[in-house]
């Protein structure tokens, strides 16, 4: 049987593939236990700096694959025992993730671009939040995503009309960083997660840490818990190193990791 996804290490970095075009790329129980077995090496690996995401052929993702799950009532275990886990592990990744949409996301594959850290998408990209056409609601991070992106009107319109987002628009409302030309699209998402791997990786994963529990703090917590997160990073070496680099007029060299 064929992998569902290939992984190419790259200098710095990892580009994981879903290989599953012919389905979209849509998940079925082999794809998700190869994408969490790839991203634990990811974790484990201290050459890997950064993830980049994308998908084979027209699809980034067309989320859970239907005719695999077909006569599956107990929607709830089948989240818990594969997506919930999925997507936790991605946004707990202790290095930066890039996500580059290169045609459909749909469902949780929306979820899987969500949660990480930097959104490209080619401009012929579409999203669809289509839960409800199917009777369900948003999941595997979509629901937490899509208010906090968007905007709690935007989100719902999007959540209960499942109408298509084109990556533009995606840009403009504010739920992913780039829509860039489909010609682009993969040197674009390239360079960004060389230069994220080439970053302070603990300094960027405590902000992804910190942002992320923004909404849930008080102003007065939210700044006790950056002077926390100033104490431990400044006595890490990569502080060390940004400065003597400030002061060299140089580019740092940060050697840290998550």
């Amino acid at each position: 049987m064929e992998e569902p996804l290939r992984v190419e290490p790259r200098e710095g970095f990892w580009r994981i593939v879903f290989d599953r075009p012919e389905r979209l790329n849509a998940f079925d129980r082999p794809m998700h236990a190869a994408l969490s077995a790839a991203l634990d090496r990811a974790a484990a690996d201290r050459d890997c700096r950064a993830v980049l995401l994308t998908g084979a052929g027209r699809g980034f993702c067309a989320g859970q694959d239907l005719a695999a799950v077909q006569g599956e009532t107990d929607l709830g275990r089948l989240l818990a025992e594969s997506w919930n886990p999925l997507v936790l592990k991605l946004r707990e990744l202790p290095v930066p993730t890039v996500a580059a949409v290169n045609g459909i996301a749909a469902g949780a594959g929306v979820a899987l671009a969500l949660a990480c850290d930097l959104v490209l998408a080619a401009k012929s990209a579409r999203f669809f939040t289509a839960f409800a056409k199917l009777a369900l609601v948003p999941d595997s991070g979509a629901s937490w995503h899509l208010p906090r992106l968007l905007g709690p009107a935007r989100a719902r319109a999007l959540a209960f009309l499942g109408d298509p987002l084109a990556a533009e628009e995606a840009e403009r409302f504010g739920l992913i960083w780039r829509a860039v030309e489909d010609e682009e699209l993969e040197a674009e998402a390239e360079a960004s997660a060389m230069r994220l791997a080439q970053g302070p990786i603990a300094a960027l994963v405590a902000t992804r840490n910190l942002l992320d529990a923004a909404f849930e703090r008080s102003f007065a917590e939210q700044l006790a818990e950056e002077a926390r997160l100033q104490g431990e990073l400044g006595r890490a070496p990569d502080y060390a190193e940004g400065v003597r680099a400030f002061l060299e007029k140089r580019s740092p060299r940060f050697g840290g990791r998550a």
